[in-house]
């Protein structure tokens, strides 16, 4: 179970980050739209789980790894946009959401 200040930490950097990759995205991952689905903060707030769904034609692997590779400038810049209300920018793990890959299963299935 959540508390209240983790639900409100995980909102302030899901917003923050989702903007981020909107205004670099186009640079930073060859015009790929990446979307922030979720983040989950740990207990300690030193971790965020940080689910991200990846826009592109074929090459949402090379779009992870650019973004796993760009984690530190990343992360900088989510401190810069949170240093007032953080005094520490948790660690950020990457993940692939693929919930929509499997609604789209499911409906094929289904139909």
């Amino acid at each position: 179970m959540t508390s209240s200040r983790q639900d409100k930490i995980s909102r302030l950097l899901q917003r923050d980050l989702s903007d981020i990759f909107q205004k670099e995205g186009l640079t930073l991952f060859k015009g790929a739209l990446v979307s922030v689905t979720i983040v989950r903060v740990s207990a300690d707030l030193s971790v965020a789980k940080v689910y991200v769904s990846i826009f592109s034609t074929n090459k949402d692997i090379d779009v992870f790894a650019l973004i796993n590779k760009n984690k530190k400038s990343i992360r900088y810049k989510l401190a810069e946009r949170v240093k007032n209300q953080l005094r520490i920018v948790p660690e950020l793990i990457f993940y692939v959401d693929d919930s929509l890959d499997y609604i789209e299963n499911i409906e094929g299935l289904l139909s």
